[in-house]
């Protein structure tokens, strides 16, 4: 898993989304021995599933990432600095981290200049967040 990957599951709960549909799919093998009653709720399952992946189209950063900041009770503020994003979300915000991130998002730019680096960082992160599912303040887009 990428870093971006780790940054979207822990603002967005990705994994935590996950485990009912393992959940979900290891509860019908063990219902074999009664396959009609298990073959109706997974379709009911898969549509209740798809109404909280529509929802997850349109999960708002603003409360988690301010959530998130307050549980860590430092003072970070994850609208300009992807550092502290990263620390907001519980993940390790080092130079090394960083510049993984930067070749994920595709930055071209020198990542020893980590002023330039880490402002590329952060917006197209907030881009990319958007671009999966995330709503995502006008202001943090430009």
């Amino acid at each position: 898993m990428g870093i971006f990957d780790k940054i979207k599951h822990a603002i967005f709960g990705g994994e935590a989304q996950a485990a009912p549909m393992t959940t979900a799919a290891a509860a019908a093998p063990s219902g074999q021995a009664k396959p009609a009653a298990p073959a109706v709720p997974p379709p009911t399952s898969a549509p209740a599933s798809s109404a909280p992946a529509t929802v997850a189209a349109t999960i708002d950063i603003v409360p988690l990432l301010d959530a998130a900041v307050k549980k860590s009770g430092q003072k970070l503020d994850w609208r300009r600095s992807i550092v502290d994003l990263m620390k907001a979300v519980g993940m390790d915000a080092s130079l090394a981290e960083r510049k993984e991130l930067a070749a994920e998002l595709g930055y071209g730019g020198d990542t020893h200049d980590t002023a330039t680096m880490n402002m590329f960082l952060h917006k197209a992160l907030m881009k990319r967040l958007a671009e999966n599912g995330g709503k995502v303040p006008a202001d943090l887009l430009d």
